[in-house]
């Protein structure tokens, strides 16, 4: 049973709050766009705006009013109109972390790295970033003016997931719309924001708000506090260098240190209880996407995750807390490699499930060519399947930031800007530790490389929606300095043109904002 209120408010305010959704350009005959629909409720009400806060949140991992009808955003099939599927899509099986067998719809060019402008999948993830940024600034056009201390906690919060959304739209598109609540509302052609232009934004915006958000751990779960704040500065500072071309690894120093000593999170004793049905009961969860089998159903999020990484025919879904298994996800022998030999590497990160597969990943399109992922399961740490006992949605929450993570960035703005590489070093040892069961994994000082960051991230991380961006830093996402299967279209990887590292903006917002220049290559 999932125990905070917040998180089980997702379905309920579902019917409270009519959002309609067509483009970021305010046109009111184009995809996406909120119409304003309040009435006396929320006058009324003040826990009303709480449930326009919750949409707001809710929509990152719900497709919209029913689960599988009514989407927020244009799609074939509701489940894959998902925000945080499609996000988890373009930052996984665009890697060595995973491929993806259907290939439906414009999914194959994702493995392949060969997308167009006119990729079905690129437009949806586009219109769901652009639906959470409008939403939120309707939020915070309806709270205007409202004193009520309350309220401005909930302002916070909107501008936050509003910055979150912003922070997707920057790394994955990077040249694109800008509007806030203060833009009109209709007919209107949002300007064109340079990266460095939206990064300055970001920042100013971050360093506004932070200060006003919630004290670390002291707001409701699934909601974000300072902490939450923090995190997604660090990772603005972490990527500068990619967004602007200066890089600001001592400030993300700066903000990852305050997560490690004023944070108060701590890190999970057991790995696997972090990706389980109650890891809501977990510490070390910064800032978690709320699942709840019963009250929040979408055949998005975490519920896609664990269905689409199972197979009916070599494993038993019910030890994974569902029903079947979709046939679609799992990794590549490249990835694999990164534990070495899992019949006797002790790291319990080393979450694969082998037998009836092979590791090499001749045929994409049969699933049994990849080891499949065990991380994720719709089972409590005691055993016990999640509250939807049919196995369909799962009460297991996505963990967008966790403490883990901030260790592992610490690491890496340390070694970048050679600085406190003693705190560093023990962040690491506590993951080893943790993975080992022991000090056995620990590294010393000269093992402590770029390198060893970027493949202890992809050991640690895997699976949680962190590759792509991690190898564009490490300067390993395009090119062929680094390959894996399928990479570029080719069995055995090959190189991939640099513009890949941005994707097009959709041909569908192309045509109805001016202001728009398409990214170099497409």
């Amino acid at each position: 049973m999932k125990k905070i209120k917040f998180k089980n408010i997702y379905a309920g305010i579902l019917g409270l709050i009519a959002v309609s959704v067509t483009s970021c350009t305010g046109d009111l005959d184009t995809d996406p766009r909120v119409e304003q629909t309040k009435d006396n409720i929320l006058a009324e009400d003040p826990e009303a705006y709480k449930g326009m806060l919750a949409k707001i949140y809710s929509a990152f991992i719900l497709t919209g009013q029913e689960t599988s009808g009514q989407t927020d955003v244009v799609a074939p099939d509701a489940g894959a109109s998902s925000y945080i599927r499609n996000y988890w899509n373009f930052q996984e099986l665009t890697t060595d972390e995973a491929l993806n067998r259907w290939g439906d719809g414009g999914l194959d060019a994702l493995n392949r790295l060969n997308w167009t402008a006119g990729n079905n999948f690129v437009r949806i993830l586009y219109d769901r970033i652009y639906l959470e940024i409008a939403m939120a600034n309707n939020f915070l056009r309806e709270t205007d003016g409202i004193e009520d201390a309350e309220i401005q906690d909930y302002r916070n919060e909107a501008r936050f997931l509003r910055a979150l959304a912003y922070w997707h739209a920057i790394d994955m598109f990077g040249n694109v719309p800008f509007v806030t609540e203060n833009d009109p509302v209709g007919n209107f052609e949002p300007p064109r924001y340079t990266r460095e232009e939206l990064f300055d934004y970001l920042e100013s915006e971050l360093l506004e708000i932070i200060p006003l958000m919630k004290e670390p751990r002291s707001n409701e779960y699934a909601r974000a506090d300072r902490v939450a704040g923090w995190m997604l500065l660090a990772k603005l500072y972490l990527n500068a260098e990619v967004y602007t071309g200066e890089v600001k690894y001592s400030e993300a120093l700066t903000y990852l240190d305050k997560i490690v000593q004023e944070g108060g999170y701590t890190l999970e004793p057991v790995y696997q209880n972090l990706f389980l049905a109650d890891n809501d009961n977990s510490t070390e969860i910064i800032l978690p996407l709320a699942s709840d089998g019963l009250r929040s159903q979408s055949y998005g999020g975490t519920t896609y995750i664990i269905h689409a990484g199972i197979s009916n025919s070599t494993m038993d879904p019910s030890e994974y807390g569902v029903n079947g298994g979709w046939e679609g996800n799992r990794t590549t022998s490249s990835f694999a490699d990164l534990f070495g030999n899992l019949d006797t590497n002790p790291d319990q990160r080393a979450l694969f499930h082998t037998e009836g597969h092979i590791k090499e990943n001749t045929d994409y399109t049969a699933f049994n060519n990849g080891y499949a992922i065990a991380k994720y399961k719709n089972l409590t740490s005691t055993g016990e399947i999640g509250s939807d006992t049919s196995g369909e949605f799962v009460d297991t929450d996505y963990p967008l930031f966790r403490l883990a993570d901030a260790y592992l960035m610490y690491a890496e703005a340390a070694l970048r800007t050679g600085s406190d590489m003693t705190t560093a070093l023990d962040l690491v040892n506590q993951l080893r530790e943790r993975a080992y069961g022991n000090t056995s994994g620990n590294i010393t000082s000269a093992q402590l490389t770029l390198d060893f960051i970027l493949d202890e991230r992809g050991r640690e991380l895997y699976w949680e929606g962190h590759r792509r961006t991690d190898l564009i830093r490490f300067g390993k996402f395009t090119g062929s300095e680094y390959l894996w299967p399928w990479k570029g279209g080719s069995l055995n990887g090959s190189g991939v043109e640099s513009f890949r590292t941005l994707l097009p903006i959709p041909l569908t917002d192309l045509g109805v904002n001016s202001n728009l220049v398409q990214n170099p290559g497409y």
